[in-house]
């Protein structure tokens, strides 16, 4: 980690907050459960315990991994379905093959980004090659679900393939922190995610003691989350360090300081930024499907219980 960097951030273009930009203050500081997901690979879930209405339009977070595979160890998930939302997948380290029932996925490697609507409905899979269940190896990656006001929930479904070399790269006014803006705009810059849901995804690596402040839209709410290392948020400096998530409050700008030691398998202090403009809808989640009513859940589970959503390719069975 990071699967994608420069030698010298001081050649990209820098980004800071305007003078007497507002700092969000530190709501609350969170540590995220670890558990299983699919067919067993270790998760961290970052949003548990935190109410909705900190995370809306965000539903949930997993941080997978990181773990070293030995042969024949790495899993991934089995074909399930999904409606209502989407899908980010964020590889560091690895590589996953995606398929669905409408024909989309791909391979992502580290540095890449697969960002799925699920819209109307459709049935994927995710896993690791065959090479790497062989060989083993490194695993490490982020999956993000994005919720869609009721406006979209029923759009067709669409993937994005994000190369790691098509992630927006800037840095902070001294060169120490590297930024890979991934979707959303930060001060004119770009990310180039295509998001239904107005969003802001980034991953930072801030060097030992360096500091960071952005601009940060006022209608959206502000979210950290620590891959690796240790550090602190907003002006008070509220300490976080890796498996932790960070609500901040209100304001035009989030500030991140990473500590001036670092743990020694990560020399630098690695963070995910989130930020979106809340939907502000009911939201009904259960299991792989997220609506607005308790009976467009119930018609979500039938309409995947009578092969409505889709069904697994031939050559997959």
């Amino acid at each position: 980690m990071p699967a994608v960097t420069v030698e010298n951030p001081l050649t990209l273009p820098k980004v800071a907050a305007p003078a007497g930009a507002r700092t969000r203050p530190v709501l609350a500081v969170a540590t995220a459960p670890s558990g299983f997901e699919g067919e067993g690979f270790p998760v961290r879930r970052a949003f548990a315990g935190i109410d909705y209405k900190h995370l809306d339009p965000f539903i949930m977070m997993d941080q997978m991994g990181e773990v070293e595979y030995a042969p024949g160890e790495p899993k991934g998930t089995p074909w399930h379905p999904h409606r209502g939302f989407e899908t980010v997948t964020y590889l560091i380290d690895g590589t996953f093959v995606h398929r669905d029932s409408h024909g989309g996925g791909g391979v992502i490697n580290g540095g890449d980004t697969q960002w799925m609507t699920a819209g109307s409905g459709l049935l994927h899979i995710e896993a690791p090659p065959e090479s790497l269940v062989m060989s083993g190896g490194l695993f490490h990656g982020l999956q993000l679900w994005v919720n869609l006001p009721k406006s979209d929930k029923m759009m067709a479904p669409r993937y994005q393939d994000i190369g790691g070399g098509q992630v927006k790269l800037l840095t902070s006014a001294d060169g120490g922190a590297l930024l890979r803006l991934i979707a959303g705009d930060i001060d004119g810059h770009q990310g180039p995610g295509i998001t239904h849901t107005p969003i802001t995804m980034m991953h930072l690596t801030v060097s030992p003691g360096a500091q960071v402040t952005l601009p940060w839209r006022t209608d959206f709410n502000g979210l950290a989350y620590a891959l690796a290392g240790s550090g602190t948020a907003g002006p008070e400096g509220r300490p976080f360090h890796m498996g932790q998530v960070v609500v901040f409050g209100e304001g035009d700008a989030l500030t991140i300081r990473a500590d001036e030691s670092q743990e020694s398998r990560s020399p630098n202090f690695e963070v995910v930024l989130l930020g979106g403009l809340p939907i502000r809808e009911p939201m009904m989640h259960y299991g792989p499907f997220v609506m607005n009513t308790h009976a467009e859940l119930a018609q979500a589970f039938e309409d995947f219980q009578a092969g409505r959503l889709g069904t697994i390719p031939a050559d997959a069975l």
